[in-house]
């Protein structure tokens, strides 16, 4: 794989990557909580995206790991903040999947 390739595979997954965690996103977070959560479910993706486009093998490839990471990253917090807040779709999929508080009955 290239330097190309891993940046590519990277900047696709991140590009995504907030709609997916919007549905583990609560409403009631605070924005630190909320921005912590989409930080490790970027890390996370990031090596998932690295064994899925090179195989366990491409973590030898210490560069290609950091730059594909690195590349769910920064597009996962560059679509949020320029796409998907603004168009409020990721704030909507956060809302709508998140449990409903039942009222107590008086």
């Amino acid at each position: 794989m290239t330097t190309l390739d891993s940046i590519t595979a990277g900047a696709q997954v991140g590009a995504l990557l907030p709609l997916l965690t919007a549905v583990v996103q609560r409403p009631a977070w605070s924005a630190q909580v909320k921005k912590n959560v989409a930080v490790v479910v970027a890390l996370v993706a990031g090596v998932i995206t690295v064994a899925g486009t090179g195989g366990w093998a491409q973590f030898q490839h210490g560069s290609l790991t950091m730059t594909t990471i690195l590349a769910v990253l920064a597009a996962s917090q560059t679509t949020y903040d320029l796409v998907w807040k603004p168009t409020t779709l990721a704030p909507l999929i956060e809302s709508v999947t998140s449990p409903k508080r039942v009222e107590q009955a008086g």
